[in-house]
């Protein structure tokens, strides 16, 4: 199971809020990110267990925490809690932040990895 799969679990509404191209640009360097995020928020909204698709420009989604206030914020991958800045946020709106489990090798960076690794 995903950690999206494990996300809509925990609660009634899953909104995933996917790093426009110029945040993942600013965040993995130059040619980054590989699919554009048009392509990544279909893919995402085409999940059943998905209900809603945003995007966010800023370094990180503190203005769309602000306007959804989540009772739960949920990531995935290699974090703790006290490696995400927007963590205190969620926290003083009256959220809890969860990290999920981290799949090894799934990610962008471990897949652009093995393909230089290629002959």
């Amino acid at each position: 199971m995903t950690y999206l799969e494990q996300a809509s679990r925990l609660g009634d509404v899953l909104v995933v809020a996917v790093n426009g191209d110029a945040g993942v640009a600013r965040l993995k360097g130059p040619g980054r990110p590989v699919n554009p995020c048009e392509d990544r928020m279909s893919v995402l909204a085409a999940l059943t267990f998905v209900d809603y698709v945003t995007e966010f420009d800023e370094d990180t989604p503190e203005r769309l925490l602000r306007m959804i206030r989540p009772e739960l914020y949920v990531k995935g991958g290699d974090y703790t809690a006290e490696m995400l800045p927007e963590a205190p946020l969620v926290r003083a709106l009256g959220g809890e932040v969860r990290v999920l489990g981290y799949l090894p090798d799934r990610s962008t960076t471990a897949i652009i990895g093995r393909l230089r690794l290629l002959p």
